[in-house]
């Protein structure tokens, strides 16, 4: 089963990565919640998609390289770096440690730890 939900995990980041917000949506129960350490408390799942939707569009790829997960019943922890290429040119890097809690096959929590974006040089 602890495969099973890091295949999970990861196909929900496949899918926010080709901009599948449905597809990732679906992968989440209805009262699902998110939370990032910027300080602004918990989200649903809705807001943090409406919220990613609306940053996008300058965004050429992002691509989301997991460097370690480890699981254990109805939980995931990995660390990944996100890899942005904007529609400009420019490259950041975004170190990350995600946990997700899954109830039924479905995630409950995600609670995302990230650095500030770091540039590339191009």
């Amino acid at each position: 089963m602890s495969q099973d939900l890091k295949d999970r995990a990861i196909a929900y980041l496949r899918h926010l990565e080709n901009r599948e917000w449905a597809e990732a949506r679906a992968m989440c129960s209805e009262r699902a919640t998110v939370w990032h350490n910027d300080g602004k408390g918990d989200s649903t799942i809705e807001e943090n998609i409406s919220g990613m939707k609306a940053q996008i569009e300058p965004i050429r790829s992002m691509r989301y390289d997991i460097t370690r997960q480890f699981a254990q019943p109805g939980e995931v922890l990995q660390q990944h770096v996100v890899n942005v290429v904007m529609k400009d040119g420019a490259l950041f890097r975004v170190d990350a440690a995600v946990y997700f809690r899954f109830e039924g096959g479905r995630i409950t929590r995600i609670e995302e730890y990230a650095s500030l974006p770091r540039g590339e040089a191009t």
